[in-house]
């Protein structure tokens, strides 16, 4: 990430009438900025940052405190934060706090979704759950399921900028109607003891956001942190995520603040920090294809040395791994969902092009397993 980038203002325009449309060492006590591409090519610039990142993050819950031993957390992503991307994760960062993909309390409430959390129990480091409804009642009893599960604490998703969601009144749809989403966290926070968490964004739309206001009414409901993405959800993903814009509400908060936005290398992260006060960073689509992310930011807030991105040998066997426990577990259909993982994943090598074309086309997993060895016989 270049240095210099806009942080004020970011979709901040008028709203749309219907609303729609080898090792490395950082060390963030001491380290100072770095001029724009001035950085030899694959190094880590020199950001600054100075919190104690080193030490656990309480919190608090109603009746079981937590602490986050690890800064940085993995984003809870639809379609791809599934146990066997956790796990990958997790080999980087065995401490860090994942997430389920989000999971609709109405469908669970009827029974469906219900693998989502009941793996839980069996699986290595906490892992927590995030929700989304527009319902009080679904969404209390859905996070009493999550902690009976095992759910290191529940997240309320109030940012996904997906349509159908946002129309019924979920996700960011919440951000509209302030009281209701208040009802909704009292309403999961009184029901289980774990911390509560929500996930948000800086808006609806630019001369609608009031991200500091939206903020202050959450914590005053018993949310014991938040996590705040920089962008509005007129952006999407638009845009530049606005840091300025995440440090107001840092400044107006008592509970824990989570930056989220534009953080896809340790640089990006210890900017981010620098520049927000934020007590950890969440990252999520910089890790689609790059597992190894959270596990680099995390050596990099701790000043230990920072893993090497993996080269081309390990990022195919890393995607035969994937595919292999995607067809184990789902079958055929397995090959499906590998598709997009290996398309991230082989990238950054000559030929990787050519070999991402041929795994979309290629029908069967047998096939793909053979085109990922073969490739890797040519390294």
């Amino acid at each position: 990430m270049a240095q210099g980038r806009r942080r004020g203002g970011s979709g901040f325009g008028p709203c749309p009438n219907d609303g729609e449309n080898g090792p490395r060492v950082l060390h963030p006590a001491t380290a100072g900025p770095s001029p724009q591409n001035s950085a030899a090519p694959g190094a880590i610039s020199s950001p600054t940052a100075s919190p104690p990142f080193q030490s656990p993050l309480a919190l608090p819950g109603r009746g079981t405190p937590r602490q986050l031993a690890c800064r940085v957390l993995q984003s809870p992503l639809a379609g791809v934060s599934d146990r066997i991307f956790r796990q990958l994760v997790r080999r980087w960062a065995p401490g860090a706090l994942l997430f389920t993909e989000m999971v609709n309390a109405t469908s669970l409430e009827l029974g469906f979704g219900l693998e989502k959390v009941e793996e839980l129990a069996s699986e290595a480091g906490p892992i927590g759950v995030q929700l989304f409804d527009y319902r009080p009642a679904a969404m209390a009893d859905a996070a009493r399921r999550a902690e009976q599960a095992g759910a290191f604490l529940i997240d309320i998703n109030m940012g996904c900028p997906v349509k159908k969601i946002a129309r019924k009144g979920g996700g960011s749809g919440l951000i509209r109607d302030p009281a209701l989403a208040q009802r909704l966290v009292a309403a999961v926070a009184e029901a289980v003891s774990i911390p509560v968490t929500v996930k948000t964004r800086l808006g609806w739309c630019g001369d609608s956001a009031d991200p500091v206001g939206f903020a202050l009414a959450l914590q005053a409901a018993g949310a014991q942190a938040l996590t705040l993405h920089g962008r509005t959800r007129q952006q999407g993903f638009r845009g530049q995520a606005d840091w300025q814009a995440i440090a107001a509400v840092k400044r107006a908060l008592t509970i824990p603040l989570i930056a989220n936005g534009d953080i896809t290398s340790p640089d990006d992260a210890l900017r981010c920090l620098a520049e927000t006060g934020a007590d950890g960073v969440m990252v999520g689509r910089g890790t689609m294809g790059a597992p190894w992310l959270v596990g680099q930011i995390d050596a990099a807030l701790a000043g230990r040395p920072v893993p090497p991105t993996p080269g081309k040998g390990e990022r195919l066997a890393l995607a035969a791994e994937q595919l292999q426990a995607l067809v184990a577990r789902k079958g055929d259909h397995g090959l499906l969902i590998a598709r997009k993982h290996m398309g991230w994943t082989c990238q950054g090598f000559p030929g990787a092009a050519q070999l991402r074309q041929q795994l979309m086309r290629e029908p069967t997993p047998a096939g793909a397993l053979a085109l990922l060895e073969r490739a890797a016989q040519e390294d």
